[in-house]
């Protein structure tokens, strides 16, 4: 869906780098080639970039669980292990990896904040988990519908490509709906993702299933700080998915990271 916001996505905010993102990761852009963008073509791009030494720029937005206070109640968030996972095991100690998420905030805040929170950033990679305030009908923001999300989100995807970095989108976490009524259509908002990424062809990382099948089909307890905001174990599993998904989990005497937040995962009261 195309409208006020591409002017945003038309205009460079501010001096460019002289790498620029496309390059950095070793492809043709993707604003330039946009018929060439996939997520299998991406993801190739960024295990190049990985065994490069060339930095990167990681830009990890979405909304309050990504942003990551209170609810770890002093434990890392997820794009903390990830920085962890990136500029301390992998040694990349140049790459950025910067968490621009804030709190209660829906996918039309980012698009109507594009440049700070994604574009003047210059990034190589920008992974997005939104959807668990876009599916509330509580409240006095009002109440869209699950093909409205999809739109935006679609928007997110053609901005993230036409600035050459590789869009990354994640699922919401499974909540618990009987104590978040409000939040009842989560799943199909989480359906909407994966079917804006297959139309898309873009990389997916479906946190919800994940959280699900922890669950056993219910609420993974053990991974839940209140309804629907993820604790610090949550957060573990949701750094693991992603991770996992986007090659980053490092090998050798360094690697401690990914084997600490499994047993931390694994040994959580996750149901029942």
């Amino acid at each position: 869906m195309r409208g006020a916001h591409d002017v945003h996505a038309t205009r460079d905010p501010v001096h460019r780098e002289p790498a620029r993102a496309a390059d950095r990761l070793g492809a043709v852009s993707n604003a330039e080639s946009p018929a060439a963008a996939s997520a299998a073509s991406d993801l190739r791009r960024i295990a190049a970039a990985l065994a490069d030494p060339a930095p990167l720029n990681w830009i990890i937005t979405g909304d309050s669980i990504t942003h990551g206070l209170v609810h770890t109640q002093g434990g890392r968030s997820y794009p903390e292990h990830l920085h962890e996972l990136i500029r301390g095991e992998r040694e990349r100690v140049r790459d950025v990896v910067l968490n621009t998420a804030i709190s209660g905030h829906r996918i039309v805040d980012i698009l109507d904040d594009w440049d700070r929170r994604v574009a003047s950033w210059h990034p190589d990679v920008v992974t997005l988990m939104i959807g668990t305030n876009d599916a509330s009908d509580g409240g006095p923001r009002e109440v869209i519908t699950a093909t409205d999300y999809a739109a935006s989100l679609r928007e997110f995807v053609v901005r993230v490509r036409a600035l050459g970095a590789v869009p990354v989108l994640q699922t919401p976490p499974a909540i618990d709906i009987s104590n978040a009524p409000e939040r009842a259509r989560i799943g199909e908002f989480a359906a909407a993702v994966r079917e804006v990424a297959a139309s898309e062809d873009v990389i997916l990382v479906d946190q919800y299933a994940r959280f699900a099948e922890l669950g056993a089909g219910g609420v993974p307890w053990g991974l839940m700080n209140d309804p629907f905001h993820p604790n610090a174990t949550g957060h573990a599993a949701l750094a693991l998915e992603l991770a996992d998904a986007l090659g980053i989990r490092s090998e050798g005497p360094r690697a401690r990271t990914a084997a600490l937040l499994e047993g931390q995962v694994a040994s959580a009261r996750l149901y029942g």
